[in-house]
Order: structure tokens, then C-alpha cells, then sequence
């Protein structure tokens, strides 16, 4: 299992730096407020071994094209270090603030990575790029406009998905999947590895390199106190989210689903002190692990034993230091299963 980190788009290249020195694998840029893709250039000039990812940059906010040339000017200036994470989001998003299509988003996105690696393809091999789907068309590829084959190769897609049909969509046509960090093993038992494994089946593909990757609610302290205070703030957090119609099967899945509209009709208000209220202990134990790092560590090998990679969403309230005795815990508990 790979660890990774959350870096900050103002801190991108100190945080990397510091990332690789405590022996995470790889670190994420968040897209938010600001975009995703400049910092991982950062990060990546200030590391040697460290693997970058977006987690997530908003396809349909984009077009294949577009993406696939980022991806690929990354993927080569970073020296082959590169996940392209890609998601989504929610339509609200997508038409006003964007001023973006939305429309059949799994099927969308399914088209979406197609294209770009058709395009990929047109440029490591030269023949004619002739993509042609319901939502994009890609016909055009003169020389002037091909930068040829990337020397690290192209970079694995790691899809983002809730809601079963997208996950499906991932285990048809993607590298990997980046679970959402509203997830539980028992979530992902009962419905996201069914739903790989349709997805994989309807495209006669296995999913021997697949990367299951699990972002994780962490809450660390070294004392009862400082645990606390992590906790609280991730119930702001899972609070949030929680508002949110597309991360419903989860809630529902553990019974909570009738708290979703609650949270949403909160959010409208302005209702954020109240919504954190609603957040249970219950709920914050299912959906994450709190502790001193050594106890995160054996919690988190625990729970994510199916994943490929672990994405720390970490509230640290003790010292920053101790991120490293997380993961050598995590590590720790590695080789203690192996």
C-alpha cells in the first residue's frame, strides 16, 4: 500500500519536499479555489521520488484535448511521476460556474478518457486521429500540433466516482479509482469492488494494476485533547460533504441517508455550526479513524486493505513531525501482515 499526502496550493513545493523526507509515496493537489495542475510542477522540481496526482481536475470544466496535453506536459516534466486524477463534480458546478454541458455524466465520462487516450495514441504512433462520440469529437492532429511520443510514457487516469454507474465506468476504462474519503470497508465491500468488477467484466478486461485508491478521514493526536480537536474539525468536513446529493450512498448505505437532505437544507441557510452537530461519533468512527499516529497507522492498514494507495485527509493536531511515525506505522503494520 502507497501513502500519500494533501498538499496546499501556496506550499506545494516545501510540502513535497517535506512529504518525501517523512517516506510518503506520493502527495495529491486538491482542485478548489485554485487549480490543480500548477502545483504538482512545483512539487515535482523540489522531489526526486515522490508520485503527484490531481486530485481531482474537473473534466467536464475542461475538454479531452486540453487534458491530454496537460497531462502529458506534466507526465514528461516531472520525469514520469504523474497520476492524472479526474472527476466530475456535480452539476451545479459544472453549468454555473463553469458555464460547462452537463449531461449523462458517467456515459460523458467514459467518453471523456476514451478520447484522451485516443489522442494519446495519435501522438506515440502518428496515425490519424479520428475520435468521434456523442460529446466529443477529435479529428484534427497535424504535426505542427503533435509533441510525438512521451519518453515516460502516458500517465495512468485514476477516475474519481461515487455513485455505482460511474465506479463502473472506472473499472471499463480507467487506471484506477479515487474513492471518495465518505467510504467505509464495508461500503466498499458491498459497492464500489462489485461495481469495478461489472465494469471491468463489460469490457473483457482484468484488473490485475488497477490502483484502488482510498482518500481517508484521519484525526490525529497525541493526547486525548489534541484528538478531539482533529475530530471536530472533521465533522466541519464530513458535515459537508454530507450535504451533498451524489455522496448520499454512502450515508445510505449505513442508514444515515435521511440526514443527507438535512445537511443540504442546512448548507442553503448557512447552517454550518448545525450541521457539525449532526455529525455523530458514530459517524465519524465509520467514516474515519482518529488516534495517536501509531494507532492510525494499524487502523488505516486495516481498513483499506483492498486499496493500492492510502490518501491521508489529515487533521493533524500534534507535532508535524509525527506524520512520519504514521507512515512508518503504516508501514510497520505492512510488514507485520506480509
Amino acid at each position: 500500500m502507497k501513502v500519500d499526502g494533501t498538499l496546499s496550493w501556496d506550499e506545494a513545493a516545501h510540502l513535497a519536499s517535506i512529504f518525501e523526507r517523512q517516506g510518503l509515496d506520493g502527495a495529491i493537489s486538491t482542485e478548489g479555489a485554485r487549480e490543480g495542475f500548477f502545483p504538482l510542477l512545483l512539487a515535482g522540481q523540489a522531489t526526486e521520488r515522490l508520485e503527484l496526482m490531481t486530485g481531482v481536475a474537473i473534466a467536464f470544466a475542461r475538454n479531452p484535448m486540453i487534458v491530454a496535453q496537460q497531462a502529458n506536459d506534466l507526465q514528461q516534466l516531472i520525469g514520469g511521476r504523474f497520476l492524472l486524477g479526474i472527476g466530475p463534480q456535480i452539476r451545479p458546478h459544472i453549468e454555473n460556474r463553469f458555464s460547462m454541458t452537463w449531461s449523462r455524466p458517467a456515459a460523458r465520462m467514459r467518453e471523456f478518457v476514451l478520447a484522451i487516450r485516443a489522442i494519446w495514441d495519435s501522438w506515440a504512433g502518428g496515425e490519424r486521429l479520428d475520435f468521434r462520440g456523442e460529446f466529443y469529437t477529435h479529428t484534427l492532429m497535424t504535426p505542427m500540433f503533435n509533441p510525438g511520443p512521451n519518453p515516460y510514457g502516458f500517465p495512468p487516469i485514476i477516475m474519481a466516482g461515487v455513485g455505482e454507474r460511474m465506479v463502473e465506468v472506472a473499472g471499463e476504462v480507467a487506471d484506477g479509482l479515487l474513492v471518495h474519503p465518505l467510504n467505509s470497508p464495508d461500503f466498499l465491500e458491498g459497492h464500489t469492488i462489485p461495481a469495478l468488477e461489472r465494469g471491468a467484466a463489460r469490457a473483457g478486461r482484468s484488473l490485475d494494476g488497477f490502483q484502488l485508491a482510498v482518500m481517508s478521514f484521519c484525526m490525529m493526536g497525541s493526547n486525548d485533547e489534541e484528538i478531539e480537536r482533529a475530530r471536530q474539525n472533521v465533522r466541519a468536513q464530513m458535515s459537508f460533504y454530507g450535504s451533498t446529493p451524489a455522496y448520499r450512498p454512502p450515508l445510505d448505505h449505513h442508514g444515515w441517508g435521511d440526514l443527507q437532505p438535512e445537511l443540504n437544507r442546512l448548507s442553503k441557510q448557512g447552517g454550518w455550526a448545525e450541521m457539525t452537530k449532526l455529525i455523530s461519533d458514530d459517524m465519524l468512527d465509520t467514516f474515519g479513524v482518529s488516534g495517536t499516529p501509531s494507532e492510525i497507522g494499524r487502523k488505516l492498514r486495516a481498513r483499506n486493505a483492498t486499496a493500492q494507495r492510502t490518501n491521508l485527509m489529515l487533521v493533524n493536531e500534534t507535532d508535524p513531525e509525527a506524520v512520519s511515525d504514521l507512515v512508518a506505522a503504516i508501514k510497520e503494520s505492512r510488514g507485520q501482515a506480509e
